[in-house]
């Protein structure tokens, strides 16, 4: 039985850029690099960059992280700072900020989770929901 999300792996190009994005930028924790990897961690999330050719994609797929509402806005704000291009704009419930990493990977700060989600759905659902 599954028990949970074990860890996440990202095709990379250029190691060193993608590492100086998720530390210096982001926050994660590096823990090791090799010449064609690097395991990185935020809380309980284990992030494996690998090197490869990143496939574009045009869909809304996208890795999303929590944030506190409390500190949206100045995390925010340093990411614009940082020039980094953004993808997307918020339209959706809570505060969101999306972005992309230098490989073009689609990324969302987000300060909501799923229950405030659901809670705002109630009073606005979406077109042709249902409640499972």
């Amino acid at each position: 039985m599954l028990t949970g999300l074990n860890h996440i792996t990202i095709a990379v190009s250029d190691l060193e850029s993608s590492l100086d994005f998720y530390t210096n930028a982001l926050g994660f924790k590096g823990h090791v690099k090799w010449r064609q990897g690097a395991y990185l961690s935020l809380g309980d999330l284990w992030l494996c960059l690998s090197v490869d050719k990143p496939d574009e994609k045009s869909d809304y797929s996208h890795i999303a992280f929590s944030i506190s509402q409390q500190d949206f806005t100045d995390f925010s704000h340093k990411l614009i700072q940082l020039d980094i291009a953004q993808w997307k704009e918020n339209k959706s419930e809570g505060e969101s900020l999306y972005l992309l990493d230098p490989d073009g990977h689609k990324l969302e700060i987000h300060s909501g989770d799923l229950y405030s989600r659901l809670e705002n759905i109630k009073h606005q659902p979406y077109e042709g929901l249902e409640w499972l």
